[in-house]
């Protein structure tokens, strides 16, 4: 049964900016009419911000593609009415749906690299979108956009005017995108997880932005989105959808303190909270002669740029003079924003890239290793990825991807090797049955179980996790996490748990480091970092961890002045390398200047 409660006009509004009425989105599939939207009703203000909240699968997409006139050409609005302005947006022609996009309602979307031309600069997409709405030169229009990219942190704007979407991490991207939306200021902007992509700092920042853009202009915001923290500092009043129907409509402390469903009470426990990492504390694992892995001063640069004569002109510093390890059966946590070098040390782990410095893997040293050396590595450490689907062969079933390891190592018959993958099967909760089917029908959460069952294949030591579960549902998230933790006291394996989101990272480390800029600025245990952070990078990722309480509205974090610092230097210099010191416990910090 559905829960609402009438929507309250926020002060000085006489008349909602969009009213969706009794809208109904369907697809037509082999002839047959099947609802993903059925009956979806709300309004909205200006000045104000409705968040849809709910698990993949949910209509939440399909809803924002409905308004914004993007459907496919097998799905349409089949009832209802969505008006704009007292304009219904599905009965709009293509023509006047085009000039209304930017100029009346804009969005942000969920994948970046779909939405960026691969062809043009990133300048070239910014100053077309800003022209085709505004009557600009082409000067006035690259200053405005230089200026957006600047609001949304974008380190040394100019230069990435002349980039390609390639060339830029995936949170880069997304930041282009959010710039590209706010530069035209429309009435309306619809964000389709537009922070899920994105550290924590920077999405504090971007959602501060988006308050700061409300305020100036009245600009209404439909916030699409899973994560519950972002949820309650930012919106007005929530929807919350289950398999296309609207379950449940709240102010957003209603919901919060009192929600009517079962559905949404089940969907607020699972958000990960920070600061209930210490309830789950276990005693960390004995200290073992010999690690599964350890660097000492590792370092990876990568050359770019070529001057006239075809020599690099610039170095960038991925990887400065890490030195950490990691205990048989310890998760250790390698947290800090994109481009900080966590995913890169778990590359070099893997022989991936090049390194210097001494980087080892039970007692073996990477450098110098020969190829049968090499192979045994890939034994010993098995990745999960963030992405599962990019991960799985979609021409392969998924028992044929777990076995796939066994086979390539040469281990077992065919028999023993489809033996072992419906063990693996059922100890990451899947059947045998299902292992003839192929990664496109399975739902997220299920095929990164599958990514799981096959890194565990070998019987590896450590397996690296880099944001395996920063696209999931929370409610799927936290399945995801307790197996990883089932799977740890079991078998004993050891985890580098790679992650931005800080409050997941809490409830399942034993210890962690922090980088910043290629270098670790602070490690100890969860209960250290956590408990009492002492290096100010740590205080201000801790203190943008958005926290899923609506009666505890935060003030903005203060902007960091100037550009953001870059780990590109000009051949020939380096950044200056960081000294920790023990403040007791074998708790590291950076010195600070």
């Amino acid at each position: 049964m559905m829960t609402t409660h009438t929507a309250t006009a926020p002060s000085g509004a006489t008349a909602p900016l969009l009213s969706v009425r009794d809208m109904t989105v369907s697809v037509r599939d082999r002839g047959v009419v099947r609802p993903l939207v059925a009956g979806l009703s709300f309004e909205l203000y200006p000045g104000e911000t409705l968040a849809i909240a709910g698990e993949s699968g949910s209509g939440k997409s399909i809803t924002s593609l409905a308004l914004m006139g993007l459907l496919p050409n097998n799905v349409t609005v089949t009832s209802g009415q969505a008006l704009l302005e007292g304009v219904n947006l599905p009965d709009l022609p293509e023509a006047r749906m085009r000039a209304w996009r930017g100029a009346k309602l804009a969005m942000i979307f969920q994948e970046p690299m779909t939405s960026l031309n691969p062809v043009h600069t990133i300048g070239s997409q910014m100053t077309e979108a800003i022209r085709a709405h505004e009557a600009v030169s082409r000067g006035a229009a690259r200053s405005a956009a230089i200026e957006a990219l600047r609001r949304v942190r974008i380190p040394e704007p100019e230069r990435r005017m002349k980039q390609y979407p390639h060339e830029l991490s995936g949170g880069m991207r997304q930041r282009v995108m959010i710039a590209m939306a706010l530069a035209l200021r429309p009435a309306l902007l619809i964000a389709d997880e537009p922070t899920t992509a994105l550290d924590v700092t920077v999405q504090r920042e971007v959602l501060d932005l988006l308050r700061e853009l409300q305020a100036e202009t009245g600009t209404a915001i439909i916030l699409i989105t899973h994560d519950m923290g972002v949820v309650a500092e930012s919106a007005d009043r929530v929807v919350v959808m289950r398999q296309g129907r609207m379950i449940e409509s709240a102010p957003v402390d209603t919901l919060f303190t009192a929600p009517k469903q079962e559905y949404t009470r089940a969907l607020l426990s699972a958000v990960p909270r920070l600061g209930s990492g210490a309830a789950r504390a276990k005693p960390l694992p004995p200290t073992a002669s010999v690690p599964v892995a350890r660097l000492v001063g590792a370092q990876v640069h990568f050359d770019i740029g070529a001057n006239f004569l075809g020599r690099p002109t610039h170095r960038v510093h991925a990887v400065e003079g890490a030195t950490l390890d990691i205990q048989p059966g310890e998760t250790f946590g390698l947290v800090g924003e994109s481009g900080c070098g966590k995913s890169t040390i778990a590359k070099a782990l893997v022989g991936l890239v090049p390194h210097a410095g001494h980087v080892e893997v039970d007692g073996k040293a990477l450098g110098g290793l020969t190829s049968l050396g090499r192979r045994q590595i890939c034994r010993d450490v098995q990745m999960v990825f963030q992405d599962p689907m990019a991960a799985l062969d979609p021409r392969m079933t998924v028992g044929e991807a777990v076995a796939e390891p066994l086979l390539i190592h040469g281990i077992g018959t065919a028999a023993e090797r489809h033996a072992r993958a419906a063990d693996l099967f059922a100890r990451v909760g899947l059947t045998q049955d299902q292992m003839t089917r192929y990664p496109h029908e399975f739902s997220g959460g299920q095929r990164q179980r599958i990514c799981v069952a096959r890194a565990l294949a070998l019987k590896p030591k450590l397996i690296i996790c880099d944001e395996s579960v920063s696209a999931l549902d929370v409610s799927v998230q936290a399945q995801v996490l307790d197996l990883l933790e089932e799977l740890q006291a079991e078998m004993g394996v050891a985890y580098l748990f790679i992650s931005h989101d800080m409050a997941v990272v809490e409830n399942v480390v034993d210890r962690l480091a922090v980088m910043y800029l290629g270098q670790i600025v602070e490690m100890g245990t969860r209960d250290q970092v956590f408990g009492n952070p002492q290096h100010s990078y740590t205080r201000r990722l801790l203190d943008a961890v958005p926290i899923p309480d609506p009666q505890r509205k935060r003030p903005p974090q203060a902007q960091r002045p100037g550009d953001l610092p870059s780990p590109i230097w000009p051949i020939g210099k380096a950044p200056a390398r960081v000294h920790l010191r023990d403040i007791g416990d074998n708790h590291l910090v950076a010195q600070e200047a």
